[in-house]
């Protein structure tokens, strides 16, 4: 069994594939910490700078864009099961 890094790097948008790609899989993690701070009501800055390491303030549209992005195919593979069931690519 592969362990899942705890704090990966991001690219700059997240996929868009229709499946899960290796790239979901490395980052189940950090879509995690995204849907959470997006619970407790965290401001899309901190997210940017804490949990996809990106400054807004130097690089504020990369960093929005980058959690823009990732929130959204965080709430894809929720919304589709594949991050509650642990499901992996085929």
């Amino acid at each position: 069994m592969q362990t899942l890094p705890l704090d990966p790097d991001v690219s700059d948008l997240a996929p868009t594939e229709p499946g899960l790609t290796s790239y979901d899989e490395q980052h189940v993690i950090t879509y995690v910490r995204l849907l959470q701070a997006e619970g407790e009501g965290a401001s899309w800055e901190d997210v940017a700078r804490v949990v996809l390491h990106i400054d807004p303030l130097c690089e504020p549209k990369r960093a929005r864009n980058a959690y823009l992005s990732h929130l959204a195919r965080a709430k894809w593979m929720t919304e589709r099961g594949r991050l509650l069931r642990g499901e992996t690519r085929n």
